[in-house]
């Protein structure tokens, strides 16, 4: 589990030196490359490390796990639950976690593109001429990265591993070789070199953290993939391995800049000796591809916890590991993931341009998810008070102070993201409103469940032999789908089992909490699941286990599942202005069938359904 955590978590973190001090001493930072300036970047690196990901997210933020599953909509739904429902604060912590969960499939694009390309952008330092390969090479990396997210993490995390722990032993034995001709550097362990930094720079100072912020990145897959590995395997993964790995690289390229100033160009390549540089640009290329796969595995997690909480519409899940079931593909996901990151690749066309966008992304999401983790622990933190509080203090201080250095880029590519982040975050809110007026508008149409049961033992219909099975979103409400069967077909089955399937704010249920069954009159009986928000439902699966906990029997092959397909009319001045009412009758349409998403067998199931305004 430790080497599948470091091939799939590690990988974006790990590939944060690839960028982090080049873009530092970058030209519109104007850093001078002297002992001063070089000693207090590197210091603001290894104590944002320590602050950000070994103190914050490491330690205390995996403490925030929900039953085991970590990701912004896991702790969103956690800090709910300390809330009162329909509360102002209940509101706005599912609002803030909405847009952190926006922003973190804004990493999901940004990710793979930066990562890519400041790898292969290392053919520039090894031949000049190759530099017009450079966005042909990366397009077609990207596209091997998405083309093999079907075989899963479990797989690409086996294969990954290795290459991993080469890559952070590659790491450890360059910034050693450059340690060792300019151990002074070491003196950046010292976090006062870092408060001089600010005292000498001032306003200026604070910017830099634009890029400090890059060393960081990562931070937030390493909670989203939680569920994947488990915390323990993070922890250990982080600490003695990644963690020295990282910090002996950076120092190594300071200990270089004061040897050579020139090497601010591409102090990773640089320095490299020339026999070694076109190896470490294979091994750079296949690490930012197991970067990628971080940010894109904890997108589909986070993806899938958005659909079972009613911000996303259905979509295709498949389990990729017949042991752990948080390693999933979600196809959709994945090829719009895949589109955004080629196309920002493009419009960019550089990591340096790149990077004034990259970290608007992560600091958003990291100052959303020290808000919910606030929330969320306030009351049951395993930690005292008087150590919890400066210690949420310290860690949205940080996160602030970070995010309002990526804004000030704003016109220079910081729009970006901040772009990506509403998109989604509408798409979110639409489908989220949409399913609550689309509810509301059932409800005023329907008819008491109780009340239709009796007016049909008071005239019966023709019965014929088998079950069936109603989906009802509302259990209080007669289905649809069984009056538009009585209303056609004119017939009703022996067993007629009225099942509303409920997604609870935790992520698993237990087996005997997974079926409750009601008998409401001769041969009606109302049903209702109950699932976690990290489970996919098994219709059919959970209805034949009912026999084991004293439930009639359903015989698969005497069972149809009657589902209902509403047909969307958006109405002017009526709910959500008309472009939102059309954007959710557009994602309706295409949401997946319930067939799929509750695996029910396509040659059981009759879909029925009928127009509804909203």
């Amino acid at each position: 589990m430790v080497l599948g955590a470091i091939g799939v978590v590690f990988g974006d973190i790990g590939t944060s030196p690839l960028y982090t001090i080049k873009e530092a001493f970058s030209p519109h930072y104007g850093l001078v490359p002297d002992m001063p300036s070089v000693l207090g970047v590197l210091s603001l690196v290894f104590w944002s490390l320590m602050v950000v990901i070994t103190i914050k997210y490491v330690l205390v933020i995996m403490r925030a796990d929900n039953e085991g599953e970590g990701g912004i909509m896991a702790l969103t739904a956690l800090a709910q639950r300390s809330l009162s429902p329909g509360s102002r604060m209940f509101y706005a912590a599912g609002l803030l976690g909405v847009f952190g969960a926006a922003l973190f499939f804004g990493d999901g694009v940004l990710t793979p593109a930066m990562s890519v390309l400041s790898a292969v952008e290392g053919l520039e330092v090894a031949t000049p001429a190759l530099a017009r390969f450079v966005l042909p090479v990366t397009i077609l990396v990207l596209l091997v990265l998405f083309g093999t997210q079907r075989f899963g993490t479990d797989r690409v995390g086996k294969v990954f591993g290795p290459v991993i722990v080469v890559w952070f032993v590659a790491l450890a034995t360059i910034g050693i070789d450059n340690i060792a001709r300019n151990p002074e550097v070491l003196a950046a362990l010292n976090p006062i070199w870092a408060a001089r930094f600010f005292a000498t720079h001032g306003s200026h100072g604070f910017f830099i953290l634009g890029a400090v912020v890059l060393a960081v990145t990562g931070g937030e897959a390493l909670y989203a993939d939680m569920g994947h590995f488990g915390r323990r395997a993070i922890q250990v993964g982080w600490t003695f391995v990644a963690l020295p790995a990282l910090t002996i690289n950076y120092f190594g390229q300071g200990a270089l800049i004061l040897a050579n100033p020139r090497a601010v160009e591409n102090p990773f390549y640089l320095g490299l000796p020339q026999w070694a540089l076109y190896p470490m640009i294979g091994l750079a290329t296949a690490a930012t591809i197991i970067a990628s796969q971080a940010v894109i595995s904890g997108g589909f997690s986070v993806a899938r916890q958005a659909i079972q909480l009613g911000y996303l519409p259905r979509m295709a899940i498949r389990h990729t590991s017949r042991l752990a079931i948080g390693q999933i593909y979600m196809p959709t996901i994945n090829w719009l993931l895949m589109i955004g990151t080629i196309l920002t690749v493009i419009g960019f066309g550089s990591s340096t341009a790149l990077a004034t966008a990259y970290g608007v992304s992560v600091t958003g999401t990291m100052l959303a998810t020290s808000i919910l983790l606030i929330v969320a622990m306030r009351r049951s933190s395993p930690l005292p008070a008087g150590l919890f509080w400066p210690l949420a203090a310290l860690f949205v201080l940080v996160d602030v102070a970070f995010l309002g250095a990526n804004l000030v880029k704003f016109m220079d590519g910081a729009w970006f993201p901040l772009l990506l982040g509403v998109l989604v975050f509408t798409v979110l809110r639409t489908w989220r409103r949409g399913r609550e007026l689309l509810r509301a508008q059932l409800h005023a149409d329907g008819i008491q469940l109780d009340s239709f049961v009796q007016s049909l033992m008071l005239a019966p219909p023709v019965r014929v032999p088998g079950t069936a099975v109603f989906l009802a979103s509302q259990p209080n409400l007669a289905p649809k789908a069984l009056m538009h069967n009585l209303k056609h077909n004119k017939v009703l089955h022996e067993r007629n089992v009225l099942l509303t399937v409920e997604t609870l704010p935790v992520p698993f249920v237990s087996l005997q909490e997974r079926l409750s069954m009601q008998r409401i009159a001769d041969g009606f009986h109302r049903a209702n699941l109950r699932y976690g928000f990290m489970e996919s439902p098994d219709i059919p699966q959970a209805l034949m286990a009912a026999a084991d906990h004293g439930h009639a029997c359903f015989d698969p092959m005497d069972t149809t599942y009657f589902t209902s397909r509403e047909s969307l009319v958006a109405r002017p001045r009526h709910g959500m202005p008309m472009w939102r009412d059309k954007l959710f009758a557009f994602l309706h349409r295409n949401a997946a069938p319930a067939s799929d998403f509750f695996r029910i067998p396509a040659a059981r199931q009759v879909e029925l359904g009928a127009p509804v305004e909203i």
